[in-house]
């Protein structure tokens, strides 16, 4: 669900994404070379430089170290370049699809977030509302909702808690339903790591408790309350929550994890209720790209609640309430979030005036942690 921040790289976490991904470097592949299958342009390149292969010979780069495919959306303006990189499916030389779906992984919590952001708008949840108002059973003393948003609660991340590849667990659990209340009390049974408000420390256990919290001030699930408020408004139609469907809707490149033996093995089906409203979401480049610029042009939130999602939890910080930015190499700021499904990795950043924006899928191969060669990916296509 999550990583930690560091660097230019990811800037938040998942089981998903920004802050601590879930990383399963040293697993080596064995499963041979993956050929690179050419990329795509579609409508005006972006430059005469992504025209001749620059972005492409940057998005090749990054499969050839760190996946084992790739699906790119780069614009600027009214311009725009989809990519494609490494196939779709180990072993059949398919391509991966230009306008596949696949999980996001913590870019959920964006999705999550804004629909909170809009409660607080409409005076029925307070940004410094105690978590116990909403959730009087839970183990959360002293957190409020904006904690909550921007991972400063302190509480104890149930990422932490579940197994992972290599462990034999990990694969007996691929199939089973996990609930909200599952999940939360494997993370509560832990102390927190700091007191509310103090440190920022990523933890998916913030925004399983905000799922929760939607429900109760809404009456209908998480996963209800943000189709009604962003996906159908935006027309998304890629998008969508699958609570415990195994499957990916519609064309998808698989995606694989590091088998019990070291090989890699499909992953693509599982039962994605592990992730919840930390990082269960399936969208696709274009979507993703679509919901980022509504949200950053003021199409979802007022201007004053856009500006409290862009400020940092903590002095100096990158993560502010469900949003993080960075700085790339050539001094320009983008705003967006990445997630981490475990067979999949997600990207979704644009500059404030949203002229320029990337869209990035990768299926790693866990060879290398993919995060320092996606950075330069985007540098690449933010700073040419």
């Amino acid at each position: 669900m999550v990583r930690e921040q560091s660097g230019l790289g990811k800037g938040t976490a998942g089981f998903c994404g920004a802050g601590s991904r879930v990383r399963l470097i040293g697993m080596r592949r064995s499963v041979g070379v993956v050929g690179l299958v050419v990329g795509a342009l579609v409508g005006a390149p972006l430059s005469a430089e992504a025209g001749r292969g620059g972005l492409q010979r940057e998005l090749d780069g990054v499969v050839g170290v760190a996946g084992v495919g790739a699906q790119v959306e780069v614009r600027e303006g009214r311009r725009v370049w989809r990519g494609r990189s490494g196939v779709g499916e180990v072993g059949t030389g398919r391509a991966v699809p230009l306008a596949g779906r696949f999980r996001v992984g913590s870019v959920t919590k964006t999705f999550v977030a804004t629909a909170v952001l809009q409660l607080v708008g409409e005076g029925r949840v307070g940004l410094e509302d105690p978590v116990l108002k909403w959730l009087p059973g839970v183990r959360a003393e002293g957190v409020t909702v904006r904690q909550l948003l921007d991972h400063t609660s302190g509480l104890y991340d149930v990422l932490n808690t579940l197994p992972r590849p290599p462990e034999a667990e990990f694969y007996a659990n691929r199939w089973r339903t996990w609930t909200a209340d599952e999940l939360i009390a494997r993370a509560l049974v832990h102390p927190p790591t700091s007191k509310p408000g103090v440190v920022y420390k990523y933890s998916n256990t913030n925004y399983l408790l905000l799922g929760e919290i939607v429900e109760k001030a809404t009456g209908v699930s998480y996963a209800e309350a943000v189709e009604r408020r962003v996906i159908r408004p935006l027309r998304l139609r890629d998008t969508y929550f699958p609570g415990t469907s195994t499957a990916i809707q519609g064309p998808h490149a698989h995606g694989y994890v590091p088998g019990p033996d070291g090989p890699l093995i499909d992953y693509t089906k599982m039962n994605p209720s592990v992730f919840g409203a930390a990082g269960e979401l399936i969208s696709s480049t274009r979507d993703l790209d679509t919901f980022m610029t509504a949200l950053l042009g003021g199409r979802l939130l007022s201007p004053e609640l856009l500006r409290a999602m862009r400020t940092p939890g903590v002095e100096g910080g990158r993560y502010g309430l469900g949003l993080t930015w960075r700085t790339t190499t050539c001094g320009t700021t983008v705003y967006g979030n990445d997630g981490d499904a475990l067979a999949y990795q997600t990207w979704v950043f644009s500059t404030a005036d949203r002229r320029q924006r990337v869209a990035l899928l990768l299926t790693p191969n866990f060879d290398v942690d993919s995060d320092d060669v996606v950075d330069a990916f985007l540098d690449k296509a933010f700073c040419g």
